[in-house]
Formats: C-alpha cells, sequence, structure tokens
C-alpha cells in the first residue's frame, strides 16, 4: 500500500485538501498516492516513545516525555529530539 502525499517530508499542505511539492512546486492533492520520490516525514505514529491510548482514539502520550505530553499519532516529528524510528 503507498503512503500518500500527506505524509511525505516533500509536502507543504495549503488547506486539509491540497498542498505544494517541494520538488515539482505543483498543487497536489494530500490523499493521492505518492510519487517515487516520497521521503517519509517523521510523526509520533512512526516513533518507538509513542504509547497510543485505547480509549481515546488517534490520541496517546509520548513516552520519552517525563511528564506524559499528549500526542496525536499523526502529529508531525520532524524537530523532535526523541525521536526514534519503528523502521
Amino acid at each position: 500500500m503507498a503512503m500518500s502525499h500527506r505524509y511525505c517530508r516533500n509536502y507543504a499542505p495549503v488547506d486539509v485538501a491540497k498542498g505544494i511539492c517541494h520538488r515539482s512546486k505543483e498543487l497536489i492533492s494530500a490523499d493521492d498516492d505518492s510519487c517515487g520520490s516520497f521521503e517519509k516525514m517523521h510523526r509520533c505514529m512512526h516513533c518507538r516513545n509513542y504509547r497510543a491510548d485505547e480509549s481515546k482514539p488517534r490520541l496517546g502520550v509520548c513516552g520519552a516525555s517525563p511528564n506524559g505530553f499528549a500526542a496525536y499519532e499523526d502529529m508531525v516529528a520532524v524537530t523532535c529530539q526523541s525521536f526514534e524510528s519503528v523502521e
């Protein structure tokens, strides 16, 4: 299964439905399948420290945070110093 543009490091959102590709400079749909230049963006759901909350869909806790920082699974973690890829 291909990842959509919204999960690519080259994707810059304009609104919830579309964005601009940093590589091609074209307007693209966020949900279309990615291209051959796809680079997976760091997100909490791809981090070893993310712990999902079973009672709250798409919400969890950052295990690297001493205070249990609330984190959404889809939260961008590009600048997170505690990010550890699960893959």
